[in-house]
């Protein structure tokens, strides 16, 4: 059992012999090297692997494939691609970014694409799937901004497309920042809905508009945020039929976020993803989860959103798959 969950969180991640087949993709032993002191919680992705080992002892654990310069091409020019992979990228590029160009840079981004395509694919096979990374939805066409290199949602949603799995995509996008390079890269692309529900005075200050952007006040709380939530579900829904939806689950609304401004708890939280993933069990819409953002003061806070999302995202996958059992072999980086 995990360690550091409140008891009805405790309660939920108790199930281990029960939980079915849910494939995590993971790309954390591709570390960027970054200065001492900065921002980016590099380390919460190695956490967040073995926490989610230990609280659903069945997930099995792929290492993340590589995207292709095709299949970074469905969402970025070219010419960027070219110089990311090349190192030509300017300083002020670099800055915008929030890291230093390194090629651990270069093939942890193609990797956090990769993951995101490989639980697409894995999604519409199963009902469910994780990339135990990703959420990179500030990557616009022809440039990076915030930690944000290449646009894994984007990519992975055309090429379902491309790959004739899905015709029709929606990105659920609840990271407390707007994606506005996903907005941006798929502003007149009809046959994919972008919904997302963000920080009103937050990062990034000009939002690009989406399909549905539903802005949040700060300090908002439970109640007022699942109201929220529900109503724009409900929007989405009138107006576009999925056939798979990608979804951010960002911890940085949590309450102890030192960058969400929001105040949300664990169990809110919970709330939030049972509300996403059942909707979309309903309706029999596979769902693709990305971490996103999490940011907290405490890096054992967001950590638990992301477990607690990746056990809520296994109990939905065993509902549509109540016969599938993993065999206890699953593998991670030694």
């Amino acid at each position: 059992m995990a360690v550091g969950f409140p008891a009805h969180d405790r309660l939920l991640l108790s199930f281990h012999s029960s939980f079915p087949v849910l494939n995590a993709f993971y790309s954390d032993h591709f570390v960027l090297p970054l200065p001492t002191g900065h921002r980016f919680p590099m380390q919460k992705y190695r956490l967040i692997r073995e926490g989610a080992q230990k609280a659903i002892p069945d997930l099995e654990l792929c290492e993340a494939p590589a995207a292709t310069d095709g299949m970074l091409a469905l969402a970025h020019h070219p010419d960027y691609i070219r110089r990311v992979s090349t190192g030509a990228l300017s300083a002020a590029e670099q800055k915008a970014i929030g890291f230093p160009w390194t090629q651990q840079m270069v093939e942890r981004s193609r990797r956090s694409v990769g993951a995101t395509i490989a639980a697409c694919r894995a999604a519409m096979d199963q009902g469910a799937a994780v990339n135990l990374a990703g959420g990179t939805h500030h990557a616009f066409a022809d440039h990076g901004e915030g930690f944000c290199v290449f646009n894994d949602v984007a990519a992975a949603a055309r090429l379902m497309q491309a790959e004739r799995r899905a015709a029709r995509v929606a990105i659920v996008d609840l990271d407390v920042h707007q994606g506005n390079g996903t907005a941006s890269i798929l502003a007149c692309d009809d046959s994919v809905f972008t919904l997302s529900l963000h920080g009103e005075h937050n990062y990034p200050f000009a939002k690009e508009p989406g399909d549905l952007d539903v802005a949040l006040p700060d300090g908002i709380g439970d109640n007022d945020y699942i109201a929220a939530l529900e109503r724009a579900l409900a929007d989405l829904f009138s107006r576009f039929a999925p056939q798979l939806i990608i979804y951010l689950a960002g911890a940085d609304p949590h309450e102890g976020d030192r960058l969400g401004r929001m105040k949300l708890t664990l169990g809110g939280l919970a709330m939030r993803d049972r509300l996403v993933m059942e909707q979309a069990y309903q309706r029999k819409i596979p769902v693709a989860v990305t971490m996103a953002g999490g940011y907290g003061r405490n890096i054992q806070d967001t950590v638990a959103v992301h477990v607690q999302t990746i056990a809520i995202a296994a109990r939905i996958s065993r509902q549509r798959n109540p016969e599938r059992r993993c065999g206890m072999n699953s593998v991670g980086p030694k």
